[in-house]
């Protein structure tokens, strides 16, 4: 419109120049050439905007195909962590880049106002950054293949490979939070794959920049000078390149310089610094991380001497809710005593539980040790809701069968917690109970210490989701329709710390669970104290 709107005014202006054109023939019969040119102008106009639509065109044909595909699909497509980073950035990066530069309408327009208000829905660029460091943390925890995941490979499951600039962006973010651990690798592909791609969607010059300064910090200076002559290859008034090319040679002779040594002696050898390896703190050095870890990848990390005396059993416990269908009982480990029991919930509760929670979900919280409050933890990744008895006949049900089943009182027990884990959802090593210093946790309730954990798992998780056990190398992977049972106190109060456990990053695929925290008044003749202070 402003290319015309100036043409036209050009126009005017001239014929304005020529006033009284009835007065000359010969300046009557320029205004023709005037009118011919005006025609061009808004045919190339109108090219112009052929090209703008076709691309829109092709922009939303993408978006129909894109979600009548994921619509249809009996899987949840944006469960698979590649997919939902490809789908994050398309409705941020992209859009930016490639949609909003050629939807030009009327801001008062119906059409505009209607996708303003459904992009209230999408992503945003917190979102987007969320997602990449979902998969950053599955990367690392699963150790996956950074060629595989570009190629879309998650063990032997295939979704949408990437391109060099989805590889880039995703090296950009991390460059930006100063972890060249993880930017060395993905900027490695982007370069890789730009090499190859017919129709380049990011600048080789610009994986360049980012990756020689990665190089550079992780110490590889050789390698860093070699992508910075490359790209001043490329452009060679690049000011930066300029000055670090300088900068990287000075390094290079001082290096030499102390390699050589004064006296002509030994070499000294180069040491890895702390970008050369996976960024973690103390604690997530520390060996209970580092199981913990190894356990979500299904490892063994310990022996169990005992595993030859656990057994399956039918329980009813003297329950007229369990007399005509007992509980499956499965020991798990015996010291603590953790068991599952197996098609504890079905599919119509399950399904009513998640209608339910669905919209009340919210970010979930955990206990501050120091003030006893809830707050969000970026080691707790999940959203949660809480369902009271009375919400429906279900929730009354399912805590009754509970109560059946261990045998515990449900008078002082915690409202029915939902999680639903999202992209790369987690929650760390942590207890359910209170240690004694933590005297602030559960005084609000009024009920005392958490006695007991029951965890049902709502859904099964295609990779991932398990839960685990550090300190006695149990692990225990979703299985719709069951739950896992222990005691977090002996009979005495005593915190059982070897009940520490953790939710592994969910790879792929949805979890949802249930909890049911159970406390310790109203259990006193259901499960009395011993008189032996050591049990």
């Amino acid at each position: 419109m402003k290319l015309l709107a100036s043409l036209l005014v050009t126009a005017c202006v001239a014929a304005f120049a020529c006033a009284e054109l009835f007065s000359s023939m010969a300046h009557l019969e320029s205004a023709l050439f005037a009118e011919r040119d005006i025609a061009v102008a808004i045919q190339d106009y109108i090219h112009e905007e052929e090209k703008r639509l076709a691309k829109l065109k092709r922009v939303a044909e993408d978006f129909a195909e894109h979600s009548e595909k994921a619509l249809a699909s009996d899987k949840n497509l944006l469960a698979n962590p590649i997919n939902a980073y490809l789908y994050m950035k398309r409705f941020t990066l992209d859009w930016d880049r490639e949609v909003a530069p050629n939807f030009q309408s009327d801001p008062e327009s119906d059409v505009h106002k209607r996708i303003e208000e459904l992009k209230g829905y999408l992503p945003k660029y917190e979102d987007l950054k969320g997602a990449v460091t979902a998969l950053l943390r599955l990367q690392d925890t699963y150790q996956l293949d950074t060629n595989n995941l570009a190629q879309g490979r998650i063990h032997s499951m295939v979704s949408s490979s990437m391109s060099a600039s989805d590889c880039f962006e995703i090296g950009k973010l991390t460059y930006n939070d100063e972890d060249f651990y993880h930017t060395t690798m993905w900027m490695e592909k982007a370069l890789a794959l730009v090499a190859i791609e017919k129709n380049r969607t990011v600048q080789r010059v610009d994986i360049l920049d980012y990756l020689a300064f990665s190089l550079y910090k992780q110490g590889d200076i050789e390698r860093a000078l070699v992508l910075t002559n490359e790209l001043l290859t490329l452009l060679p008034h690049h000011t930066r390149a300029q000055n670090n090319r300088r900068y990287y040679e000075k390094l290079l002779e001082e290096q030499q310089r102390k390699r050589r040594g004064d006296d002509g002696g030994a070499q000294e050898t180069d040491e890895p610094n702390e970008y050369t390896v996976r960024p973690l703190d103390e604690y997530r050095k520390g060996e209970e991380f580092q199981t913990y870890e190894s356990l979500c990848r299904g490892e063994d990390t310990h022996d169990y001497k005992l595993k030859h005396k656990l057994k399956c059993r039918y329980v009813n416990k003297n329950n007229p809710l369990l007399l005509l269908q007992p509980a499956k009982e499965e020991d798990i480990y015996l010291d603590p005593w953790i068991v599952v029991y197996h098609d504890v919930v079905s599919d119509y509760e399950i399904e009513t539980i998640k209608k339910l929670a669905t919209p009340r979900l919210g970010r979930a919280t955990v206990h501050n040790a120091r003030t006893g409050k809830l707050e969000t933890a970026e080691y707790r990744v999940s959203k949660s809701a809480w369902l009271k008895d009375d919400d429906d006949p279900v929730i009354h049900n399912v805590n009754n069968r509970i109560a059946a089943i261990t045998g515990l009182s449900m008078k002082t027990a915690e409202d029915l917690q939902i999680a639903n884990y999202g992209l790369g959802g987690q929650y760390e090593p942590h207890f359910d109970f209170a240690r004694k210093e933590e005297t602030n946790a559960f005084r609000d309730l009024g009920s005392g210490n958490r006695i007991a954990t029951w965890l049902t798992y709502m859904s099964d998780v295609d990779a991932g989701g398990a839960t685990v056990f550090p300190y006695i190398g149990v692990k225990l992977f979703p299985k719709k329709g069951a739950a896992a049972f222990w005691y977090n106190l002996y009979r005495n109060g005593d915190g059982i710390y070897d009940t520490r456990h953790a939710a592994c990053p969910v790879l792929v695929g949805q979890k949802w669970v249930s909890n049911k925290w159970i406390h310790e008044r109203s259990q006193e003749f259901k499960r009395p104290c011993s008189l032996n202070m050591d049990e």
